[in-house]
C-alpha cells in the first residue's frame, strides 16, 4: 500500500488548519487567513461553530452553501449550517414516534422540478423502521419564497404514493439498522438499498415498489460505506457500452465488493475488491466520494480501538492510500459530506475515544490537493470556481 503527505489540506477537530509536508500546531484555535495559494508552509486556522447539540450516526446532505443535519441516535432536531455564515439555523425535528438509530437521509431528485431552491429528502430505515419525506426550502433569510411559510414544507411528513396511502420502505424481514442507500437510474428513480441482512433492494421511487432483491456475496454487513460511481465516470462508460449500468461500491471491514446494475435486464453483477489491511479492521468511520476516489476518516474496531487515520481508495486503479498526517481527534460514528458549492468536506458529528458524542464540526478542503490524488474532474463547473476563488 502506498504512502503519502497530505500536502495541501485543511483539517482539525472544531477548526480549520492547513499544512504542506507535516501536522504541527501550537496554538490549534488560533485564526488567521490563508492568503497565497503558492505558499503553504504557514498554516491557516479558522474556528468552525461549535454543533448546536452532539451528535452521532447523524445524516446530511448538501444543497448549495447549506449542509442538512438530519437528526441522529436518539437525537431527533435537524439543522441547516451555512457554510460562508458559519451559523447553524433549525430547520423541525422528526415526529415524537419517530426513534432514529441508524437511519439513512437521501436527496431525491425531481426531473421536472426546475426550482432549485426546493428539494425533497427522504428519510427511512433504522432500527426503528419509519419513511418520511421533506419537502426544503432554504431557512435562510436570503431566498425569499413564500412556499417556504406552507405547513408543507420543512417538517417531516408519511410517504405517500400517489393515492395519498403512506408507503413504508423496508419488509418485515429487513433489518434496516445503519442501512446505506443511493439514488440512480436513467430517470434518478431507483433507490439502491444494501442492509444488514447482506442484501440489497432496488425500489422504485415512481412506482413505489420493490423491482429486485438480491444477496450480496459477503456476511453481514453494518455501518459501511457504500457509493454511487459519479455521473462522469458512468457518463464515459454508457457512451462505450451502449447501455444502462449502474456502479455501487461497498466496504465494511475486510469486504470490498463492486456492485454493478444493468437497468435494461433489472440484473446484478458482484466482483471483489481489495482491501487494505490497515482500513480491514474498521467500520463505523465517515467517508465520502469524489468522482473515483473514495475518502475515510476516523472509523472503530471491535477490540474498542479509535482511528485517527485518513485513507484514500481510488476506484479506477483499485489502490488504496494511507496518508501520513491524521485527524486531530480519535472519532467513529460522524459523516462526512462534500459541499456543493466550495468543494470542501465538512466531517460532522461523531464519538470520540471516551465514547461521548460530539459538537465538533472538522471542514477538510480538497481544492489544494485535487490534482495530488489524482482526482479526475474534467474541466468542468468545479475548476472554474477554484481559478475564481483564488484570482481574486
Amino acid at each position: 500500500m502506498n504512502k503519502a503527505n497530505a500536502r495541501n489540506v485543511v483539517i482539525g477537530c472544531g477548526i480549520i488548519l492547513s499544512w504542506k509536508d507535516s501536522f504541527s500546531c501550537s496554538s490549534p484555535f488560533e485564526k488567521s487567513k490563508f492568503s497565497n495559494i503558492n505558499n503553504m508552509n504557514n498554516q491557516a486556522f479558522q474556528t468552525l461553530k461549535e454543533l448546536p447539540t452532539p451528535l452521532k450516526e447523524s445524516q446530511c446532505v448538501s444543497h448549495k452553501y447549506e449542509l442538512l443535519i438530519c437528526g441522529g441516535y436518539e437525537q431527533r432536531a435537524c439543522y441547516s449550517y451555512h457554510t460562508l455564515k458559519n451559523e447553524y439555523q433549525f430547520i423541525c425535528e422528526y415526529p415524537r414516534h419517530v426513534e432514529l438509530y441508524g437511519h439513512c437521509v437521501v436527496k431525491m431528485v425531481d426531473n421536472n422540478n426546475k426550482n432549485s431552491n426546493q428539494i425533497t429528502l427522504l428519510s427511512f430505515g433504522g432500527v426503528h423502521n419509519h419513511t418520511l419525506v421533506m419537502k426544503y426550502v432554504s431557512v435562510w433569510g436570503n431566498i425569499s419564497n413564500k412556499s417556504s411559510k406552507s405547513s408543507n414544507f420543512n417538517r417531516w411528513i408519511p410517504f405517500t404514493d400517489n393515492h395519498n396511502r403512506p408507503i413504508i420502505i423496508g419488509r418485515e424481514q429487513d433489518d434496516y439498522g445503519g442501512v446505506r442507500a443511493v439514488i440512480g437510474g436513467s430517470s434518478n428513480h431507483l433507490l439502491f438499498i444494501t442492509h444488514f441482512r447482506s442484501n440489497i433492494s432496488v425500489f422504485d421511487l415512481n412506482t413505489f415498489q420493490f423491482i429486485q432483491h438480491d444477496t450480496l456475496p459477503t456476511d453481514n454487513i453494518q455501518y459501511y460505506c457504500f457509493v454511487l460511481k459519479s455521473k462522469n465516470e458512468r457518463r464515459e462508460e454508457m457512451m462505450k457500452t451502449n447501455k444502462q449500468n449502474y456502479q455501487m461500491l461497498l466496504f465494511c471491514r475486510k469486504i470490498g465488493l463492486s456492485i454493478e446494475y444493468d437497468e435494461g435486464n433489472n440484473s446484478f453483477q458482484f466482483h471483489q475488491l481489495s482491501v487494505c489491511k490497515d482500513i480491514a479492521p474498521l467500520y463505523k468511520y465517515a467517508y465520502v466520494c469524489i468522482n473515483d476516489v473514495i475518502l475515510f476518516f476516523g472509523g472503530w474496531s471491535y477490540s474498542n480501538a479509535f482511528s485517527k487515520s485518513v485513507y484514500k481508495y481510488s476506484i479506477r486503479e483499485n489502490k488504496w492510500m494511507t496518508f501520513d498526517n491524521t485527524l486531530s481527534n480519535s472519532l467513529n460514528n460522524c459523516v462526512a459530506i462534500l459541499s456543493e458549492e466550495d468543494n470542501d468536506i465538512h466531517i460532522i458529528g461523531g464519538e470520540n475515544a471516551k465514547k461521548t458524542a460530539s459538537k465538533n464540526e472538522i471542514k477538510y478542503i480538497i481544492e489544494y490537493w485535487i490534482r495530488n490524488l489524482k482526482i479526475r474532474l474534467g474541466w468542468i463547473d468545479d475548476f472554474d470556481k477554484i481559478i475564481m476563488k483564488y484570482s481574486r
